[in-house]
């Protein structure tokens, strides 16, 4: 599942993107499938392992983009952590992957506030930023109620 969530990092930093540093996280379809399936602890792995192997990659290990990275993936976590303990009737794929990728965000811009630009002026990205993460969170996670189905129908 690290394989995948690799490759599917290292396609993805291959694609263009019309506004800098937003991205579709494909890589997180893997993470949360991996938390639903195997539980959080596999999932956090899963989700290290993707970032430290694709920054090594892509030759970006420990620059900017790797701290933000790490930072979103973990924060990403941590919402999901905490989210995986919520009832599944009220709380689903769609919901987990639209919390996951606001944390995400909102961890990449403090980082980015905090080490590379203290300005205020940083804020007024926010909601591109958020209305990115909601787009993509809702699609990514409909991806992951798409494959989880069909487990649910064997059970």
């Amino acid at each position: 599942m690290a394989a995948a969530a690799v490759a599917l990092a290292l396609a993805e930093a291959a694609l263009p993107s019309p506004i800098p540093g937003v991205k579709p996280g494909l890589a997180n379809i893997v993470t949360l499938l991996v938390l639903l399936r195997h539980g959080w602890r596999t999932a956090a792995w899963v989700s290290l392992l993707r970032v430290v192997v694709a920054s090594l990659v892509l030759g970006s290990f420990l620059s900017p983009s790797f701290v933000l990275s790490l930072a979103g993936a973990a924060a990403s976590l941590l919402v999901l952590g905490g989210t995986a303990k919520l009832p599944r009737c009220w709380f689903g794929p769609v919901s987990h992957s639209i919390l996951a990728a606001f944390a995400h965000v909102l961890a990449q811009l403090v980082v980015v506030y905090i080490w590379l630009i203290p300005s205020p002026a940083l804020w007024h990205l926010l909601p591109v930023f958020a209305g990115a993460a909601l787009v993509f969170g809702l699609v990514n996670g409909l991806a992951v109620q798409g494959l989880m189905e069909p487990d649910a129908r064997k059970g």
